[in-house]
């Protein structure tokens, strides 16, 4: 499906129905679905609870459930990106995550089939972000990723806007059964969309052994990338962003229903709110850092230091949400302020394939996915026992929501000191990926 690049971007033959910003808006709709699918059980957790009287470590297990197999299969599948091309895997893991939903729909399916389902759903989705942005990168040069790779981590918080307000109407009419069978179905409709529609991009690395020898960029030895200052920060500042995610996805609707007292349907629209103040920080941020890689000048301070300070500034607001007494200044923490740790995500996807040669960038990516996605693990569990080990939900949520602050500022700090792509790209002797068509000077 792959083509020969063209001085405009595109590619003939496969590729030639499709351009960068054409795959950019697929790949969006491929983590919209991604995270509304992550997103129903949190959404869907009160009524699951009522219905199979547990509690909310057990509900915990059900979410950590989904990161069972989360990592490995980030791992296993990204390393076949050398093999396999990218549109087939993204086309593969969309149709498995899809059926994986469907069974709940099934009024005899018990807490044993939520958590099975959970199992085999997370390990398809575990390898969804890092081959996506490997396929996205095929049709973008280095210097033009930061917005691209920005909107599709979008697809992360625009996810949950969709769906918070979405799948809680569905709960709200049909039962909380119907929320898995609605996303699953939306996940059928968007693989048929990228069967007839996705392709390879020009800069896509060939697959194959006899392939990665014709990239005309020597590889390097993978452990000197993941020994790298930047890979391990990059895993560090996204391990504490995706823990952040994780945690609201999983408790933040119960946070408003049992202690703020908010009904279902109004902690879905703040939810969703919420999310939309997610996806515009990530655009603005993207924005702003690709205007400055065209420039070919990041900036005066050195690259870490902008994502470092936003997870510092971000820990400084769940400090804020955790701790006030009054909805007035406790909310708006949600609309902004709290998501400014998500640009992490972002910088640590460039940052890191940055420091990649193209041919070996899908492992790369996917071992990051590998580390931060423990967060998603490790969140659900330990923020559940904090809460149930609380005099009561309030103060239990309070000094979950601190642990979560604590988590992030260390990251941010360790991240302005240590995140450090261009250094490390000289030093391993990884040239930059130049736009099709478009000649790099150095």
């Amino acid at each position: 499906m792959s083509g020969t690049p063209t001085p405009d971007g595109a590619a003939t033959g496969g590729a030639a129905r499709s351009s960068p910003w054409g795959t950019t808006w697929l790949l969006l709709g491929f983590m919209l679905v991604n995270f509304a699918d992550k997103a129903v059980l949190g959404l869907a957790g009160p009524g699951i609870m009522r219905e199979f009287g547990i509690s909310r470590q057990e509900f915990g297990a059900a979410q950590a459930a989904f990161f069972a197999l989360f990592s490995v299969s980030a791992l296993a599948v990204s390393a076949l990106t050398r093999k396999v091309r990218t549109s087939v895997l993204l086309l593969g893991m969309a149709l498995l995550w899809s059926v994986a939903q469907l069974p709940m729909v099934w009024a005899a399916a018990g807490f044993g089939t939520l958590v099975l389902t959970r199992v085999l759903l997370g390990a398809a989705e575990g390898p969804a972000a890092p081959v996506a942005v490997h396929h996205l990168h095929g049709w973008f040069g280095q210097r033009d990723r930061n917005l691209p790779t920005a909107v599709l981590m979008v697809g992360a918080a625009a996810g949950v806007a969709v769906a918070a307000p979405v799948l809680s109407a569905v709960i709200s009419g049909w039962g909380w059964r119907w929320a898995f069978g609605t996303v699953g179905v939306i996940g059928l409709v968007w693989a048929a969309i990228w069967r007839r529609y996705g392709s390879e991009g020009p800069l896509a690395p060939p697959v194959g052994a006899r392939g990665r020898e014709d990239t005309g960029v020597p590889e390097v030895p993978l452990r000197r990338v993941l020994l790298s200052g930047t890979f391990l920060t990059a895993c560090a500042g996204s391990f504490a962003a995706y823990w952040l995610m994780s945690s609201k996805l999983t408790w933040l609707p119960d946070y408003l229903e049992t202690v703020l007292g908010w009904d279902a349907h109004r902690a879905g629209l703040m939810v969703g709110a919420g999310a939309v103040a997610n996806g515009v920080v990530l655009l603005v941020h993207g924005v702003v850092a690709q205007r400055a890689a065209r420039r070919g000048r990041p900036g005066r301070l050195p690259a870490g230091s902008g994502a470092g300070v936003l997870l510092l500034l971000s820990a400084a607001a769940v400090t804020v949400f955790a701790m006030a007494d009054a909805d007035w200044l406790r909310v708006p923490m949600m609309f902004g302020p709290m998501a400014l740790a998500l640009p992490m995500m972002t910088v640590s996807q460039t940052a890191v394939a940055r420091i990649t040669p193209p041919s070996q960038r899908g492992v790369v990516l996917g071992a990051v996915v590998c580390v931060f996605a423990l967060g998603g693990v490790l969140a659900p569990l330990v923020l559940g026992g904090i809460v149930d080990a609380g005099a009561t939900a309030a103060q239990g949520y309070e000094n979950g929501w601190l642990f979560t602050a604590g988590l992030l500022a260390v990251a941010g700090a360790v991240t302005a000191l240590f995140l450090r792509p261009e250094r490390d790209a000289e030093r391993l002797g990884v040239p930059e990926t130049p736009s099709v068509g478009v000649p790099v000077a150095h």
